[in-house]
Order: C-alpha cells, then sequence, then structure tokens
C-alpha cells in the first residue's frame, strides 16, 4: 500500500479535472459529516426523504483506507477488486451517463460506495448490486439514511437482472414508453466484463445505456468494430448486434487501489431496441452460427459451418452475399453474417 501514489494526478491522456484534496476524515459513516468542516474536498450528497442537500468528503486514498479497514478487508484479487481513488472519474463516468434527477441507475460492484456518492449527488435512484458480502455491507451503512440507494448482496453474473429492476422501479412503469430507461453506470471487475456486456446489451427494453469502466486493452477491443484483425471475434458481432459503443477516454492504473497492472477506459453502450436489431428470424440460431464460424478461426467457412449445410450451398451463399467461396470468419461484417444466416437457416 505504501507504494500508491497518496495523491493521485491523472495522466495527459486524462482529460478531466482533478481537484487536489487535504487528507480528511472519509464519509463512511454516519457520524463523520457531522463533524466535517467546510472544505475544498467537499462534495453534496441528496437525501431523498429530506430533499436537502448535505456536505460529505470525497473518496480518495485516506478514505478507501479507512472504509475497508472497518471491515477488516484488503482487496481480494479472486474477485478482482480495484478500488477507485479519484473522484473526478467516478464524475466523468456519471457524466457520460448524463445522470440527471429521478434516473434509476443500476451500479455493478459498487466497492466501498465512490461511485455510488456521486450517483446520488447527481439526483438518481440507485440499485447496487455487491458480490462481496463484508463490502455489500459497508454501502448498506454508509447510505442507511438516504432511501433511494437499495444494494443487494448478489453475484450479478449469476443474479435475474431484470427482475431485481422490475421491483426496484415497481414493475411495470419500466415498459410503459413514456417512462425513460434505466441506466447502468459501473466500474466493474475487469475479469467479469465479457460476462457482464452479454447479460446487459440485449436488455434495451430497460436500459437506454451501460457506461462501464473496462480494462483499456479489453475497451479498445469491444469498440473496434473493424473486421480482418486478429481482435476481430463473436464479442465484437454481438456487441454491434444490440448497442453502439463509445470509447470515451482512458483512466490510468494509479487511479486505483491496489494498482493493477493496466490501465482502463470509460465505454458507453448505447443500447438499441428490438426493432434496431438486425433482421434475424432467430438470435439464438444466429450467435450459435457465429460462435461455430470463429470456432474454427482462420479456417474457412464452408469448412466451419458444415452442421449447417453443405460446402457448395455455404460457397453459394457467400457468393449472393458478394463473398469468395474461401471468405473465413475474421473477413465478415455483422451485416455479412447477418445476410449469410438468412441464406444458410431457414424458418
Amino acid at each position: 500500500m505504501t507504494s500508491l501514489h497518496q495523491s493521485l494526478l491523472p495522466s495527459p491522456s486524462f482529460s478531466p479535472p482533478v481537484t487536489k484534496a487535504k487528507p480528511s476524515p472519509p464519509a463512511h459513516n454516519s457520524s463523520s459529516s457531522s463533524t466535517t468542516t467546510t472544505t475544498a474536498t467537499t462534495v453534496r450528497v441528496l437525501a431523498s426523504s429530506s430533499k436537502t442537500r448535505t456536505k460529505i468528503q470525497d473518496d480518495d486514498y485516506h478514505a478507501t483506507l479507512k472504509a475497508l479497514n472497518s471491515k477488516g478487508r484488503f482487496p481480494r484479487k479472486s474477485l478482482g477488486q480495484h478500488y477507485m481513488l479519484n473522484s473526478s472519474v467516478n464524475e466523468e463516468l456519471v457524466r457520460a451517463a448524463d445522470v440527471k434527477e429521478e434516473d434509476m441507475v443500476l451500479e455493478i460492484g459498487p466497492g466501498t460506495g465512490s461511485l455510488t456518492n456521486v450517483l446520488v449527488e447527481s439526483g438518481a435512484s440507485v440499485l447496487a448490486i455487491e458480490k462481496d458480502p463484508y463490502m455489500a455491507a459497508l454501502v448498506r451503512e454508509r447510505f442507511a439514511n438516504v432511501d433511494r440507494v437499495k444494494v443487494l448482496q448478489e453475484d450479478f453474473t449469476r443474479c435475474h437482472i431484470r427482475s431485481h429492476m422490475f421491483s426496484f422501479v415497481e414493475g411495470e412503469r419500466l415498459l410503459d414508453a413514456k417512462s425513460p430507461h434505466a441506466k447502468v453506470v459501473s466500474n466493474i471487475p475487469f475479469n467479469i466484463s465479457t460476462d457482464v456486456i452479454k447479460q446487459l446489451l440485449p436488455l434495451g427494453d430497460i436500459f437506454s445505456e451501460v457506461i462501464l469502466l473496462l480494462q483499456e486493452e479489453a475497451a479498445l477491443r469491444f469498440v473496434d468494430s473493424s473486421s480482418r484483425t486478429s481482435e476481430y471475434r463473436p464479442i465484437n458481432i454481438f456487441i454491434n448486434f444490440y448497442s453502439d459503443p463509445e470509447y470515451k477516454f482512458k483512466v490510468p492504473r494509479t487511479n486505483f487501489f491496489p494498482q493493477p497492472k493496466v490501465d482502463a477506459a470509460i465505454v458507453a453502450f448505447r443500447l438499441k431496441q428490438s426493432v434496431d436489431y438486425p433482421p434475424i428470424s432467430s438470435t439464438k440460431s444466429f450467435f450459435s452460427m457465429v460462435n461455430s464460424a470463429f470456432n474454427g478461426k482462420r479456417k474457412m467457412l464452408r469448412k466451419t459451418l458444415q452442421h449447417i449445410c453443405t460446402s457448395s450451398e455455404i460457397e453459394e451463399a457467400l457468393g449472393n452475399v458478394g463473398l469468395p467461396a474461401t471468405s473465413r470468419p475474421e473477413e465478415l461484417s455483422l451485416d455479412n453474417f447477418v445476410k449469410l444466416h438468412n441464406l444458410l437457416v431457414k424458418g
């Protein structure tokens, strides 16, 4: 811990300004805010029960350590825990989602509640899902007096998010076309990023956008939809089928505790509605075909898709799409795969 910078300034690749702060007690319990004087480090939190704003400290290195120590915890590598130490990054996450008063936000892996704090300050109602029971208890205690924060102790990758969201916003209101969709704003563990994306992006009927802080290498790979590259995979087809992704900006590794070996980046996925999905008869058969195609990467499609139909039929379909008979999966765009599926898979 002593090797981590106690004053964290972003690299030139990170544009948002950083607020310099004096070391001060964190606001991780109800007593700290009542004894705190107004300093440059204070931010406002809106408690919906009173509809008035009170001031508490930013989450920084010292506040994060104190919060972890209060539960006798240390970041667990198995859970991919890296805690954000820079409030300006959390503010940029919230700004990227354009969070407004009365928005409904899902947060995955709230940790010590530093991002939750900024979301509440923005006027949002937050459903936070945390796998670590100790951190879930910490966030629950921290926002005990804020009735717009609900904390669930659960593994997000195995939970029924649709059911949880319907319950959180009183069910059917989300399906009302006149009501705004909810949003996802999260600093997620790097090791579950693909699982999270696969679970969230098909939920365009619930969420309008998904803003995630991801490992930078993964962020660049997810956003780049260019074919003919070694990084082009089924996940790129999946992402562009369900959303319009946008790389926002890089977040240097020095903004986390413990410091990871890689930098991070913020990515915005603007979810499509079902009417905007590519026209296919079955998403299940479509993605099954895409996955099969890439199972034999560098192999020609007339070989990898033989379980669907004969080589000659595949070659004919490729020709009708305007592609050579020797085409390989990394050479096809989303539109190419859609046309090929509709020719090969009947009904």
